[in-house]
Formats: structure tokens, sequence, C-alpha cells
């Protein structure tokens, strides 16, 4: 497992292509996933509930930007609590909607780095 590999593996799912080739698109519209990858195939939810762990990387990239961003304007122009507020409410409400796409593909980029493609179902290919 080199680092050119989850490099490109990275590059990959934050242009939302296909973590295994990088030629398929993952979303056909706004919350609607392909089932497979056009180009080499690549199921992309193997099995119901695969997604689960891509809420824990949009809730943790969230916190992270809330309470980074909360705690960068509070350091640079200190402020009350309604005001920490008024700075992370915002952001942690609209950011997990517009970074959506973006956990799922990484959940599922590093989904075949950890376990490796997953085979197609039979006659589904």
């Amino acid at each position: 497992m080199g680092r050119t590999r989850v490099r490109a593996l990275l590059r990959r799912a934050l242009r939302l292509r296909c973590p295994a080739c990088g030629g398929g698109a993952l979303y056909a519209r706004w919350f609607v996933m392909h089932e497979r990858c056009a180009r080499c195939g690549l199921v992309y939810e193997a099995e119901q509930g695969f997604f689960l762990g891509a809420i824990y990387v949009n809730y943790a990239v969230t916190v992270c930007l809330g309470l980074g961003s909360t705690l960068l304007v509070d350091w640079l122009h200190p402020m009350s609590l309604v005001g920490q507020l008024a700075v992370a409410v915002p952001v942690m409400a609209v950011f997990p909607v517009l970074f959506f796409h973006h956990a799922r593909s990484l959940w599922l980029a590093l989904n075949l780095l950890v376990v490796g493609p997953e085979a197609p179902p039979a006659g589904r290919r």
C-alpha cells in the first residue's frame, strides 16, 4: 500500500470518480448514486447499509470545520457565546449537505484501500 496509491484514491474520491479506475462518475444526479462503475464494473454499494460509515466521515469533518472555524474566528476577534453560535450553527447546518457526496466517495475509497474491490454479482456485469 504505497503513498502513490493512497494519493490516487484520495484524488479520485475528491473528484467524485470511481476509486478503482478513476473513470466512472459516482453520481447520476444530486442524491442518486450509480449502482456500479460504467468503466470497470466496481459495485459501489457492496451491501445494504454500506454507506453508514460515510455518516461518520461527514460528522467528523463537519465537527472539525465547525469547531475550527468558531475557534479561529473567536481567536481573531473575541466574541460571546451567542456570536460563536452564530458562526458555528450555519456552518454545521449547511456543510454536511454540501459534503455528502465527498463523504460517500471518501468512504468508498477507504473501503477499496482496506478491503479491495468487491466482485460484482454473477451475471450482473
